[in-house]
């Protein structure tokens, strides 16, 4: 799948749910949730938790975590995108001409 195939399925899907008619300012508590947890599972991943509440993970659950977290967020981020109406092949262009002219010329 690529990406616009991609952002489009997230389209549909949050639409099916009711989810992408959410007050932007929730959305973002959203992903700012979400990238706490981003944060979470990279610990797990690099130095463990240290809690005896919770059993440590395989390198390879904690990796699944991540990925899962990731993919949260980014659905977060593309529903943002699509409220504005921005495809995300112009995010990743936008971002690589303002990298590039700021740090190559």
């Amino acid at each position: 799948m690529d990406v616009t195939e991609f952002q489009q399925w997230i389209k549909e899907y949050y639409e099916t749910r009711g989810w992408s008619e959410l007050d932007i300012f929730i959305r973002i508590g959203f992903l700012a949730e979400e990238t706490g947890e981003v944060a979470r599972a990279i610990r797990s991943l690099e130095i463990g938790r240290d809690r005896p509440d919770e059993r440590e993970g395989s390198y390879t659950k904690n990796k699944q975590e991540l990925t899962e977290e990731l993919g949260d967020v980014l659905g977060n981020l593309i529903i943002i995108a699509n409220k504005y109406e921005i495809p995300l092949e112009e995010v990743f262009q936008a971002h690589k001409e303002k990298l590039s002219n700021r740090y190559d010329g």
